[in-house]
């Protein structure tokens, strides 16, 4: 059949009318503007509700930049108890506690350590300083030098105290730590105790009998073990009337127990509490020179070696200080 050109547009104009392409050029654009909105209104809703959401970490970030080493008391405060936010604050502030414990305690440090070094300087400078107003004799010459020597040596005594003590507060990860003998360790420190106090007595006892050299073999570090040793071993003699101390060593299972005792003064009551704090001098203060040191080197060096220490004392009978390590086995 033969279409002539006009029948054909006619034709195509029935089946395809105007009225349908101008309906979907609306749809079209309506459906442009519904997702425009809608993308908009979704940005918008989004955008608040992240802003609700995270308004609380903006306020805790706030109240973190507000505290400095000047007000570290100054805590986040906790709204929510129960959700992650309320345990992110609870977090901030422990962290906080712990910087504020760290702060106080070196503040306590540093003010210790003036007042100690203070001291014994001072009293050098006093004995050099009388010792040039007038002409002296020989002997009054040699009298001040003893005298200043003596500072000098309590200086160093100090101040060799305070290195140990900064050794003995690192992390176990930064001292060298190897297989020790404690019994090597044990005989090293008697024997420097002596050296340097020829009026102390070191008794060394060996309880159990035993082949096994793990059995006496802990990890750690030779040089601080020795020092806390020594501190203790010290510290029975020069708190003892006959300047002895009694050092027994026994076993039982992976454990190794040492013992240090004296027949001594003993420790005040009031005393035993504050016994591990640094610088902290007791009633028995008077009775013996020290810096209030020792003690407090001792603890650290065991808790570092992961032992534990104990203490017994009774006034006028003595006391005895128990330290306990778990030991190496032996292959």
């Amino acid at each position: 059949m033969h279409f002539d050109t006009p029948s054909f547009f006619v034709l195509e104009e029935l089946l395809f009318p105007q009225a349908g392409y101008d309906m979907l050029h609306i749809l079209n654009t309506r459906l442009l503007a519904v997702w425009a909105v809608s993308f908009g209104l979704l940005f918008v809703i989004g955008y608040f509700m992240a802003r609700s959401v995270l308004k609380p970490v903006s306020e805790i970030v706030k109240q973190v930049e507000a505290i400095t080493a000047s007000n570290l008391s100054k805590r986040v405060e906790v709204e929510d108890h129960k959700d992650e936010i309320g345990e992110l604050a609870r977090t901030f502030n422990k962290t906080l506690d712990r910087l504020e414990e760290s702060f106080e305690a070196q503040k306590m440090f540093i003010s210790n350590v003036s007042h100690e070094l203070r001291t014994p300087m001072a009293a050098l400078i006093a004995e050099l300083e009388l010792s040039l107003y007038k002409e002296r004799s020989s002997e009054d010459y040699k009298k001040v030098v003893e005298n200043a020597l003596s500072d000098a040596r309590n200086i160093e005594k100090l101040s060799n105290g305070l290195m140990d003590l900064a050794k003995a507060s690192y992390n176990t990860e930064q001292i060298s730590m190897s297989a020790i003998r404690l019994d090597e360790v044990l005989l090293d420190a008697s024997a420097m105790v002596m050296k340097a106090h020829s009026g102390y007595n070191v008794d060394l006892r060996f309880e159990d009998d035993t082949e096994d050299d793990g059995m006496v073999t802990i990890r750690g570090n030779d040089y601080l073990l020795r020092t806390a040793f020594v501190n203790l071993i010290e510290n029975n003699c020069k708190f003892s009337s006959d300047q002895s101390s009694t050092v027994q060593i026994s076993f039982s299972k992976h454990k190794v127990l040492i013992r240090f005792s004296d027949t001594g003064i003993g420790i005040p009551e009031e005393d035993m509490e504050h016994l591990f704090e640094p610088f902290y001098r007791g009633r028995n203060r008077d009775f013996s020179q020290g810096n209030g040191i020792g003690m407090a080197l001792v603890e650290r060096i065991i808790k570092l070696h992961k032992g534990a220490i104990s203490v017994y004392s009774h006034h006028d009978k003595g006391t005895v200080f128990t330290l306990i390590f778990d030991y190496l086995q032996s292959d």
